[in-house]
C-alpha cells in the first residue's frame, strides 16, 4: 500500500513539473517551430542535393552537370495607406456634393462623413468625407478636383507592408499557442492544472483577439483610401440699389431725427447719472454753508467794535470882499463878468 502511495505521488509531481515545462515553453514554441521547420526544410532540400551529387559521381566525372534554374522568390504584396485633402471652391454646393456622391459610388466607395452648413442665403460650405478603393483613388481624386477652383490639395501615403507581415506572423504564433494550451487542457487530470490552463488561455485569446483587430484596421486602411473634400460657395456681391431708392425720403428723415433725438436723451441721461453723486455732493456742501457757517459769520461780524462816528467833511472858509463881505464861490458854469 505504501509503495503504491508513493508511486501515485510520484507520478502527480511528474505530471505538476511537466506542465509547468510545458506552460514556460508554450511561449517559445512558435519560434522553435519555425527554427525547426527551417531546419527540416534545409535538411530535406539538401538531402536531394547530395543524393544527387553522389548519382552524378558514379556516373563518371566527364558528364557535365546541368545548370540549376535559379528559384524566384515570390514578390511581396505592398500595403499602402493613402490619404488626401481637398479644398475646392465651387458655384453651387448642392450639386457638387451630388458629384461627388455619384463619382464615390461609381468607383465602389461610400460616404464616412459628411458636414454641411448654410451661413446665410447666398453662402453654403461642406465637408465630406470619402472612402475609396485603392485602384480607384487617382481618378477619383482628378474627378473631384475637377468640380471647381481648387484652393488646396494634400496627399499623403504611408508604406505599412512591414507592420502588416509582423501582424500576421503574429497571429499565426498566438493562434498555435492558444492550441497547444488547450490540448494541455484535454490532458489534465488535476483541477488546479485546469485552473491554470483556463488563466492562461484567456490571456492568450485576449491577446489574440488584440492582433485580429489590429490585423482587421489595417486591412481596411489598406484596401480603402479615404478623401476629404471640402466644399465652398464664391459670396455673390450685394444688389446695387436703384438710385430712386438710394435716395431718402421724409419717412426716413424723421425716423432718423427721431433715433438722433432718443440716442441724444439716452446719452443725456447716462451723463446726469454719472453726474448724480457729484451734484448731490455739491447741494450739501451749498445747503451747509447757506445755513450753518453763514450765519454763524454774520453774527461774529454784529458782535465786534462799535463803529466810529464819522467826521463832517471841513467846509471851506467863505471868500470875503475888500469891504468884508462874504463872496458866493464861482461855479464852473457861470462866466465871471469884470465890471
Amino acid at each position: 500500500m505504501r509503495s503504491s502511495h508513493t508511486t501515485a505521488r510520484t507520478r502527480a509531481a511528474a505530471g505538476a513539473v511537466l506542465l509547468t515545462a510545458a506552460l514556460v515553453l508554450t511561449g517559445c514554441g512558435a519560434g522553435g517551430t519555425d527554427m525547426a521547420g527551417d531546419s527540416k526544410r534545409d535538411l530535406s532540400a539538401a538531402a536531394p542535393a547530395d543524393a544527387k551529387g553522389a548519382a552524378d559521381g558514379y556516373a563518371g566525372s566527364g558528364a557535365e552537370k546541368a545548370p540549376s534554374a535559379p528559384s524566384k522568390a515570390p514578390a511581396q504584396q505592398q500595403h499602402v495607406i493613402r490619404t488626401a485633402s481637398l479644398s475646392v471652391e465651387v458655384v453651387d454646393v448642392t450639386k457638387a456634393l451630388a458629384t461627388a456622391r455619384e463619382v464615390t459610388a461609381g468607383a465602389g466607395g461610400h460616404v464616412e462623413n459628411e458636414t454641411t452648413e448654410r451661413i446665410d442665403d447666398g453662402y453654403v460650405t461642406s465637408r465630406i468625407v470619402l472612402r475609396v478603393p485603392q485602384e480607384r483613388y487617382d481618378s477619383v481624386l482628378t474627378e473631384l478636383t475637377g468640380t471647381g477652383k481648387l484652393l488646396a490639395r494634400k496627399a499623403d501615403a504611408k508604406d505599412v507592408t512591414e507592420q502588416v507581415v509582423d501582424v500576421e506572423s503574429r497571429i499565426a504564433t498566438q493562434r498555435a499557442s492558444v492550441a497547444r494550451v488547450r490540448a494541455l487542457m484535454e490532458r489534465a487530470e488535476r483541477l488546479t492544472d485546469v485552473v491554470t490552463l483556463e488563466g492562461e488561455l484567456s490571456r492568450r485569446q485576449a491577446d489574440l483577439e488584440s492582433l485580429l483587430a489590429q490585423q482587421s484596421s489595417l486591412k481596411d486602411r489598406t484596401s480603402l483610401a479615404t478623401i476629404t473634400l471640402e466644399l465652398s460657395q464664391k459670396e455673390k456681391p450685394p444688389a446695387e440699389k436703384p438710385e430712386e431708392e438710394s435716395r431718402p425720403g421724409f419717412g426716413d428723415a424723421l425716423s432718423g431725427g427721431w433715433n438722433a433725438l432718443v440716442a441724444a436723451v439716452s446719452w443725456a441721461v447716462v451723463v446726469l447719472a454719472a453726474l448724480a453723486p457729484w451734484l448731490a455732493v455739491a447741494l450739501i456742501v451749498y445747503l451747509v454753508w447757506r445755513h450753518v457757517v453763514r450765519p454763524r459769520r454774520a453774527g461774529r461780524t454784529a458782535a465786534g467794535p462799535a463803529a466810529l462816528p464819522e467826521t463832517p467833511p471841513a467846509v471851506p472858509a467863505a471868500r470875503r470882499n475888500a469891504a468884508g463881505a462874504p463872496v458866493p464861490p464861482e461855479t464852473p458854469d457861470t462866466p465871471s463878468t469884470g465890471e
